[in-house]
């Protein structure tokens, strides 16, 4: 898998993690002060990349966590199959499939063959992020 690590502490909102082998977006993270035995804790709520679900981490702020790399490149659609999408990446030239956006359904109707995307490739995963023009 494509992850790097880093220190729970170090990460703040809008930052990438895993949680659950689920590639997730920080929105809400907050800091419990030291208490008589023990580290302080982290509090993280965050929101899966692909799955859109709602995820929650409690740990010493000292811990090490996996943070997935993001890769992002451009694809030109090569079909619209419903549900799936063919894209062909503009740099390797190779051809794949992946889910249109559910989450963005402006984005999604603007999803046609011929049209230039920008995808993120986490954990090995493509998805669509944008338009490009």
């Amino acid at each position: 898998m494509s992850v790097d690590y880093a220190t729970l502490g170090d990460l703040k909102k809008g930052n990438y993690i895993v949680i659950d082998n689920e590639p997730c977006r920080i929105v809400e993270m907050t800091r419990a002060k030291p208490g008589k035995h023990g580290a302080a804790k982290a509090h993280v709520v965050a929101i899966g990349v692909f799955t859109g679900q709602k995820k929650t981490l409690v740990a010493p702020v000292d811990t090490r966590v996996q943070v997935p790399k993001v890769e992002k490149r451009l694809a030109q659609v090569l079909a619209d199959m419903g549900e799936m999408v063919q894209l062909m990446d503009m740099e390797t030239f190779e051809t794949f499939e992946t889910e249109k956006p559910k989450d963005d359904e402006q984005l999604a109707a603007k999803i046609a063959p011929g049209v230039t995307v920008e995808y993120w490739l986490i954990m090995g995963r493509p998805k669509i992020i944008r338009i490009r023009s």
